[in-house]
């Protein structure tokens, strides 16, 4: 009871999906050699690259191809966390060399501050004795001009 390749009779199965000749023929061949078919489960499109409509798979043949999924999704889940601690590994070099460069400049600063602070204090106690001797030297012209 095998169908000829020119008997292409579309057949849905539960998912709504065509059936081929060929799976058709698989099928009923387990059901003749009497295989537990509750072991085979179809596998709808599951986002792969690879079209896997009507293609039929065994328990274990689906948790093998699950865990090689699940092994490639970590794999890139490390990848990617590599990079970003690469990234970050980048920018916290970069923000010490900024850091560094930042303290330089604030501590030069520093240095200028302080140097033009005791200039103003000296350039303010210079200030302090040219008005005294100015006051004295008013005080002698004034003395001067009551005597003559």
């Amino acid at each position: 009871m095998f169908f000829s390749e020119e008997d292409q009779l579309p057949v849905l199965n539960e998912t709504g999906l065509n059936l081929t000749t060929d799976e058709i023929e698989e099928l009923l061949s387990m059901f003749q050699t009497g295989e537990d078919t509750s072991s085979v489960i179809m596998s709808p499109n599951s986002g792969s690259e690879e079209s896997n409509q009507g293609v039929v798979y065994s328990d274990g043949e689906r948790k093998k191809r699950r865990m090689l999924s699940n092994r490639e999704s970590a794999r890139r889940s490390r990848l990617r966390k590599k990079r970003h601690l690469e990234n970050v590994t980048e920018q916290v070099k970069q923000l010490k060399v900024e850091n560094r460069e930042l303290k330089y400049q604030y501590s030069f600063i520093l240095n200028k501050c302080h140097l033009v602070w005791t200039e103003n204090e000296l350039l303010t106690s210079e200030y302090v004795a040219l008005c005294a001797r100015l006051s004295h030297l008013c005080q002698i012209l004034r003395a001067n001009h009551r005597n003559y």
